[in-house]
């Protein structure tokens, strides 16, 4: 049986009226079909795809390879004739957000068969690396939305700073931390606790004590400056801490200059979070079997409310009305017509071009809209499989690359998350790395994360010297993925995976977009219900215990 005569047999979808279609079941997605269904909105959630998440899915290592090799299925289908019909019939096209990809395995046969007979064992995150801070916005709508008891947790272990002379320098990110670290002279360590004390009057309220406003508006990088912090210790507030993207000291390439104010709210969220949980003494968090775990609490969310979920179902047509030439509904590959007030698409979808129609069509627009999506950027991502730790004893860490820390054309940082078994995506005995940075092509992306993985690790193919005890990589990915932005019309367009290791920035355009889709719903509002109920504090996140 082909792939059409198998969905065509698929059972009919009941009913065929809802008050919005989502096709993608990606973070942004799943979220907004959370918050509608938590409003009383009919949703019908499909995906084209046999798993939950989309691009935010985690995957065994068989799947995650196949995915980046392939492109997405298409369905051949005839257009319908319009003789008959009140709609037109407009193509969905999906693109693939991920380009460029290039895979490289050990030579080691031994090593290889375990890879392939261990497949299943590895979840691995196809928009990593991310990671949770205890206090964000993440950890707080986990908790009004109640998915949280969806989830569980671990903290990372350690955050590290890559420094070409030291080595792995520990991130210091407490009073504590900074009188045990031992990279840091006894003047360093008193000029960062005097800093972080100027931080905590400024954000106590005392009108005297808090900083000027002129400073606030300044840069972060000159107001460091000014207070005569040195390049070390400027390095880890501005890329380990405040997580700046571009070298803040380059005017030149920087495209994102960081303002103090930011700087203070990131420094204030990173101090925040640290020790918020028991059972993790940093700052981040991340879940159990990997941040495929997130969109799938959400959906579970929206379930709960009465969303329907088909998936391994794709859209095929959109249905426009022959006279307004607005949004009506979708086909599905199965041949049924589904109608809906709104739809979203998840970022990978397009249009060919505009469907011809009358000139006074107000629809037109948001199709162009739709088939010419602005490219904002684009990351390169990596991800490699070793027997061990980049650093002894410590399972799961974060590292930060900045800016001229590989080389001096290095512009951008870069950002790194290992990943143990006892997070359960991957075998007892490996470790799981991601890394990603912002590029302006995919020469330049994988340049970097070639240089960031030889830094700490030993490609296969590499020669080391006898004395070099860098972990030996297995296995290993690079592959670049395009930023767009999300849109909205009455056909939406969810934003795609971002640079940055925590969802804050996806978070605020999603709620964006929910806003104005629905301008007087509340976003998650507060529940009665016994069921629904999750304290909305600590309590409501679930940390695993042990190691």
């Amino acid at each position: 049986m082909t792939a059409a005569e198998e969905l065509s047999s698929y059972p009919p979808i009941d009913p065929v009226n809802f008050d919005l279609i989502i096709v993608g079941t990606g973070l942004s997605e799943s979220i907004i079909a959370a918050a509608a269904s938590a409003v009383g909105k009919t949703i019908l959630h499909l995906d084209p795809n046999s798993f939950y998440g989309s691009h935010f899915a985690s995957l065994s290592l068989e799947d995650f390879t196949s995915y980046l090799n392939s492109s997405p299925k298409s369905i051949t289908a005839e257009k319908p004739s319009t003789t008959d019909s009140d709609y037109t019939f407009v193509n969905l096209i999906q693109k693939p957000l991920f380009s460029d990809a290039e895979f490289i395995s050990c030579d080691s046969v031994e090593d290889s068969t375990f890879l392939r007979e261990n497949s299943r064992k590895f979840n691995l995150d196809l928009g990593g690396p991310r990671a949770l801070f205890s206090a964000d916005k993440t950890i707080d709508l986990l908790l009004k939305s109640g998915a949280a008891q969806y989830l569980e947790f671990k903290g990372i272990d350690a955050s590290f700073v890559y420094n070409a002379n030291e080595g792995l320098m520990n991130v210091p990110d407490s009073r504590g931390a900074i009188f045990r670290d031992k990279n840091l002279s006894l003047k360093e360590k008193n000029q960062l606790m005097k800093f972080f004390k100027l931080v905590q009057q400024h954000l106590g309220g005392n009108e005297d004590e808090k900083i000027s406003e002129e400073d606030l508006e300044s840069s972060f990088v000159s107001f460091l400056e000014k207070i005569g912090l040195p390049p070390k210790i400027k390095s880890i507030l501005l890329y380990a801490i405040a997580m700046v993207d571009f070298d803040q000291e380059n005017g030149e390439v920087c495209k994102d200059l960081l303002k103090t104010k930011d700087g203070i709210d990131r420094l204030a969220q990173y101090s925040s979070s640290v020790g918020r949980f028991p059972n993790a003494p940093g700052a981040l968090l991340y879940p159990i079997y990997g941040e495929g775990e997130l969109p799938q609490a959400f959906c579970r969310r929206a379930a709960v409310k009465g969303c329907i979920y088909v998936l391994r179902m794709p859209v095929i047509f959109l249905l426009t009305d022959k006279v307004t030439g607005s949004y009506k509904g979708v086909r599905l590959a199965s041949g049924q017509d589904l109608y809906s007030h709104q739809l979203i698409l998840d970022p990978s979808f397009t249009i060919p071009s505009t469907p011809s129609s009358s000139p006074n069509d107000s629809s037109s627009e948001s199709f162009q809209i739709l088939s010419q999506r602005d490219i904002k950027g684009m990351v390169a991502r990596g991800i490699c499989i070793t027997r061990n730790s980049i650093k002894p004893d410590v399972s799961n860490c974060s590292v930060v690359y900045s800016p001229r820390s590989l080389y001096p054309d290095q512009v951008t940082s870069v950002r790194a998350l290992q990943i143990g078994a006892n997070l359960a995506v991957c075998p007892v005995g490996t470790f799981v790395l991601y890394f990603s940075t912002l590029c302006n092509d995919a020469d330049e992306g994988k340049k970097l994360l070639k240089a960031s993985m030889n830094a700490l690790l030993t490609l296969p193919g590499v020669q080391s010297d006898s004395e070099d005890r860098k972990p030996i990589v297995l296995w290993s990915a690079f592959y670049i993925q395009k930023l767009t932005m999300s849109k909205f019309e009455a056909i939406s367009s969810t934003p795609t995976p971002d640079g940055n290791l925590n969802y804050n920035d996806l978070l605020d355009a999603t709620e964006k977009l929910f806003g104005q889709m629905y301008p007087n719903e509340e976003f998650f509002p507060k529940t009665t219900s016994p069921e629904d109920t999750t304290d909305d504090d600590e309590n409501g996140i679930i940390m695993e215990n042990g190691s």
